[in-house]
């Protein structure tokens, strides 16, 4: 420990310390514009400047270590001047729509600029040329308004390990995207959109589709259907400024209704469908193994998460077998709304708008894919994140924090608690093991109120063991078998985890992966700033919304019994092999 001293009093930090995260825990907010916590400390945008006794020249606080004795000054006129002046340089380059801009109210740079005073612009800078990329599904790129932070490239290279964007040119004329200025769509993008998680200003977002979506809610000829993902019911209260984990799940519902959706359905659901289809996948392949003989795909690897989906058919595209044959829970409930509940109302699937609200942009990807149509039509229309949700809301006069409570709709409304925590890294691993331990046993998961521990919470790789104790007739084969699991976030955890499987260094039955940090509580489509102080949050919550219910597990469901009773039959059966799951392919890497 060592002790300095920051505006006039004294603290003591950790040695190692940076002086900006030394003022963080001394409760003193230092505004930055490029750094990223706990991945990125560059001193690239020089907002952070503060004075140091003894040194000449003001320096940038995320790349200068705290050291014993030292005394800073955050807060005097010399600093202030100069902050100011760097954020009126960065303006000045700016193209600053902000009365028309999706980020207006909710960009750093604005934001700074107004903490700091600035009400007018003393420089005139040449603005950067206006380069408009809307090549993907998911994202739209405007150059004209990027301030070269580098955030996006950090987390595209560092977090995500695929490195899509790069700083391009040098100087004034220093452009960050794809190689030689092409779009998104030529180069190696999983469309994860935690660039537009990052990005400080609206250089980088998702494509804005809430026209479509109000558009087909005032079309009298369709019914218009919305699920929503359980990392939505977290989040979605940070839009309108309530604390980060605060579950809105009631409010949700009656705020879609208000809205003029038709019916209101629980992504839930279809994850409590894609555990019972997932779990007796992994079962089956087990059997396979150990008892047939076969030669089998393993580690079986989760298919929940689109970004990884891709990241897999790009990188690692003799592994495909390995992963699930399962849609996710998304593209379940798409299929299952244009068939199930299609036939109860009597409706056609092209008569149906399958709208879902997801935390992540690949989900757009995902639902334009072409072989998402098992329905005969587009399973899922549109896909809106948590930010467009949030806007829609707004939009709609709707004030939501004053709503009151309300269910969601049957048949495909009703989620268990296993369903709420895939919103959680780790919580698809403990959903099926709640599911497979006990179909295998006939007895709960041995673990303290059903929790996984060992896969839980914010590493970036977690593993388990589970030795199989006292199984019933039809699964005696597995009788003593140590199963061995492991969960990865962030696709360069991904990436490591499968560099050590395939080396031989580590041998699992189960892997699960998702794409974004902490999982799809941390997607790219969630709302801004997402650190780490937020997603423990939101998983706090997710993890007593599972709590608070009686429902747990997901073979316990009895819309899902229900289900499969009328409709589908069995788990991998004729029915849901046609409609809940799909094949991946292999794609060119550029």
């Amino acid at each position: 420990m060592i002790e300095i001293t920051i505006d006039n009093k004294p603290f003591t930090v950790e040695e190692g310390t940076t002086v900006l995260e030394a003022c963080k825990q001394a409760g003193i907010n230092i505004p930055t514009l490029c750094y990223l916590e706990k991945v990125q400390a560059i001193g690239a945008c020089r907002v952070c400047l503060v004075e140091i006794d003894g040194v000449k020249d003001l320096v940038a606080s995320c790349v200068m270590p705290a050291t014993d004795g030292m005394k800073i000054h955050t807060n005097n006129r010399r600093v202030r001047e100069a902050r100011k002046v760097v954020v009126e340089l960065l303006l000045s380059e700016h193209e600053g729509d902000c009365k028309t801009c999706d980020r207006n109210e909710d960009c750093e740079l604005q934001s700074i600029a107004r903490d700091l005073g600035i009400r007018e612009l003393r420089y005139e800078g040449e603005k950067a040329p206006r380069c408009q990329d809307a090549s993907t599904i998911a994202l739209v790129r405007n150059s004209a308004k990027c301030i070269s932070c580098r955030r996006c490239v950090t987390v595209c290279t560092v977090t995500q390990s695929v490195s899509a964007l790069f700083p391009q040119s040098r100087g004034f004329k220093t452009t960050i995207g794809p190689a030689f200025g092409k779009g998104l769509n030529t180069v190696t993008c999983v469309q994860c959109g935690q660039c537009s998680l990052v990005c400080p200003v609206g250089a980088i977002s998702e494509r804005d589709q809430t026209a479509e979506v109000w558009a087909a809610l005032d079309d009298p000829g369709l019914t218009v259907v919305v699920q929503t993902a359980p990392a939505i019911r977290a989040a979605l209260g940070e839009c309108f400024g309530m604390e980060p984990g605060t579950l809105v799940t009631g409010k949700m519902t009656t705020a879609l209704r208000r809205m003029g959706f038709d019916a209101v359905f629980d992504t839930n659901f279809s994850a409590d469908l894609t555990i019972m289809e997932e779990g007796t996948e992994l079962l089956t392949r087990l059997k396979n193994a150990l008892v047939d003989g076969e030669e089998v795909a393993l580690p079986m690897f989760t298919s929940c998460s689109p970004g990884w989906i891709q990241f897999m058919e790009y990188y690692y595209p003799d592994m495909l077998p390995n992963l699930s044959t399962c849609k996710s829970p998304q593209q379940m409930m798409g299929a299952m709304v244009k068939t199930y509940y299609a036939q109860k109302i009597g409706k056609k699937p092209d008569e149906i708008f399958m709208v879902s609200v997801m935390p992540c942009t690949a989900k757009k990807y995902e639902a334009a894919r072409p072989e998402m149509n098992s329905s005969g039509a587009q399973d899922v229309d549109v896909v809106l994140t948590t930010r467009e949700l949030g806007r829609m809301i707004t939009q709609a006069g709707i004030d939501f924090p004053a709503l009151e409570d309300s269910a969601m709709d049957a048949p495909l409304g009703l989620g268990s608690g296993a369903a709420d925590i895939f919103a959680n890294s780790g919580g698809v691993m403990e959903a099926a093991l709640r599911t497979a331990y006990e179909i295998i046993t006939g007895r709960e998961l041995p673990f303290d109120n059903l929790h996984v521990t060992p896969v839980a919470g914010l590493d970036g790789i977690k593993e388990a063991e589970i030795t199989i104790e006292g199984t019933v007739p039809e699964w005696s084969f597995l009788e003593g078998v140590t199963a061995k699991v492991a969960v990865a976030h962030s696709l360069a955890n991904a990436r490591a985890l499968i560099e050590k499987i395939r080396a031989g260094e580590a041998v699992y039955h189960f892997v699960e992966v998702m794409t974004c940090p902490g999982g799809c509580i941390g997607g790219g489509g969630q709302p801004r700033i997402t650190t780490d102080e937020v997603r423990q949050a939101r998983m706090k919550a997710i993890y007593a919304e599972d709590e608070g219910k009686t429902l747990r597990k997901s073979h316990t469901n009895p819309q899902i019994l229900q289900a499969y009773e009328e409709f589908l039959g069995k788990p991998l059966g004729h029915k849901s092999h046609e409609l809940l799951h799909t094949k991946y392919f292999e794609k060119e890497r550029v």
